[in-house]
């Protein structure tokens, strides 16, 4: 869903901002030659979000203000504009399907073009709003399975579309936060297509692969399947259940759960040795020592609870997508040591973690702002929304649908439109029937 043109960009810097639950992180990057290099990291707690979704405007507004001021401060830069991440339990997906007759019998990109709002007219009620509309499939006369049908001859073009929407009031909410801390955002972006872009090898898209994002209050899945994104959830359950089930069992503030789950949590409790003991220090500040397993314990019902959810949604699109050769985690909560072992022992799939790839960092690892590599699951959205705002050529765009597949069509689009009106790019991006860039949707 584009918001701005992204002419308000400064030069080559594209700047992400992932607000979750737990964090507000800003990322940024400087492009050149065909490199994206990550200069600065900016990050704060965040503590006007509940399960993905703004429910204290002023709260969200200091800490984007914050992360905003630490990124700034190490790129040496003013943050204008951003791409955003979206998540929640509001989001939801569907699948629509459109089809246009072809005209001269040579399919070109006006007809690509009128498939896809074709496949677009479905009724959305006035409480929610679309943020994405992604092509899965071309099927030209009867001939499934085509990625780019620009060139090849048909009579019949169809197109199979995967269309995401959200709850108005969620995203004029998390509009309105990006405003009052004095930034634009040039686009909003579901989280786990960002995550995916960030993460996720083209192999594995074409496999089939699960990506499931474990943030701080929400779990975010995208499926993919043949090179596209086939289906996409969002769950209520994140790492903050994971520390309040430990904040709760142990009698506990919050923040020493937090430290004792990225400590010593893990969610097999089989793992553990029985004599090994750990120091908790309780609300009264007596610090008394307790058997690490007992963490387990609290923790692994919690963790069985969301790969059964997981599953479910896996289930739920073996329909449209069977046969998935693998679950990537990634998101700050599934460095959890043992969930990647007990989530591949339940659902009988191979399980990895995923680390953001493909591209590169000058940060000063060294500096106080910053604390840790960018090679690190928890800054995958952040990433993924830097990819997003780079060039669709040279990386996978965050709507799940690389520019190797679609960009093609979107480049040869813009230069015969260029050629017969005399616009540039840019004001072609601009244009369309859903509020939304031609690439966005192609």
């Amino acid at each position: 869903m584009r918001i701005k043109d992204p002419l308000g960009r400064r030069g080559n810097i594209v700047v992400g901002l992932d607000v979750g639950t737990t964090k507000i992180c800003a990322i940024v990057a400087e492009v050149r030659g065909g490199k994206t290099d990550i200069i600065a990291i900016g990050s704060a707690p965040s503590t006007g979000l509940r399960k993905g979704v703004v429910i204290n405007i002023e709260s969200t507004v200091d800490s984007i203000k914050k992360a905003i001021k630490d990124a700034e401060a190490i790129a040496g830069i003013e943050i204008k504009s951003v791409y955003v991440g979206i998540a929640g339990g509001h989001i939801k997906g569907f699948e629509s399907y459109g089809a246009v007759g072809i005209k001269g019998k040579e399919v070109k990109y006006q007809d690509v073009e009128r498939a896809i709002d074709s496949a677009s007219v479905v009724y959305v009620p006035l409480d929610r709003e679309v943020l994405h509309v992604i092509p899965t499939e071309f099927i030209l006369d009867g001939q499934d399975g085509i990625k780019d049908p620009v060139g090849m001859a048909g009579v019949r073009l169809e197109v199979k579309v995967h269309i995401v929407t959200g709850a108005v009031s969620s995203v004029q909410n998390l509009l309105k936060c990006c405003e009052r801390a004095g930034i634009d955002v040039i686009d909003i972006v579901l989280e786990p297509i960002a995550s995916a872009a960030a993460v996720l090898t083209e192999d594995e898209k074409d496999l089939g692969t699960a990506l499931v994002d474990i943030g701080g209050g929400t779990t975010d899945i995208a499926i993919y399947k043949d090179g596209s994104l086939r289906h996409t959830a969002v769950l209520a359950l994140g790492g903050n259940h994971f520390t309040n089930d430990i904040g709760i069992g142990l009698r506990i503030p919050v923040q020493e759960a937090e430290r004792i789950k990225k400590k010593y949590g893990c969610a097999i409790t089989s793992m553990i040795d029985e004599a090994e003991e750990m120091d908790v220090a309780g609300a009264d500040k007596q610090v008394r020592k307790i058997p690490r397993r007992y963490i387990a314990e609290i923790i692994q019902p919690r963790c069985e609870e969301l790969t059964e959810l997981i599953k479910r949604e896996i289930e739920n699109s073996a329909g449209l997508e069977p046969g998935l050769s693998g679950v990537i985690l990634t998101g700050g909560a599934s460095l959890l040591a043992g969930l990647d072992r007990l989530m591949e022992a339940n659902l009988g799939l191979s399980v990895r973690i995923g680390m953001p790839a493909g591209i590169e960092s000058s940060c000063a690892l060294n500096s106080p702002l910053f604390q840790s590599s960018v090679n690190n699951p928890m800054y995958s959205t952040g990433i993924g929304l830097i990819l997003h705002g780079t060039d669709g050529e040279t990386v996978p765009n965050a709507f799940g649908i690389n520019g190797e597949m679609f960009g093609g069509i979107f480049d040869r689009m813009t230069e015969w439109v260029r050629n017969l009106f005399g616009v540039n790019g840019h004001d072609l991006r601009g244009k369309s029937a859903l509020g939304g860039s031609i690439r966005q949707r192609i």
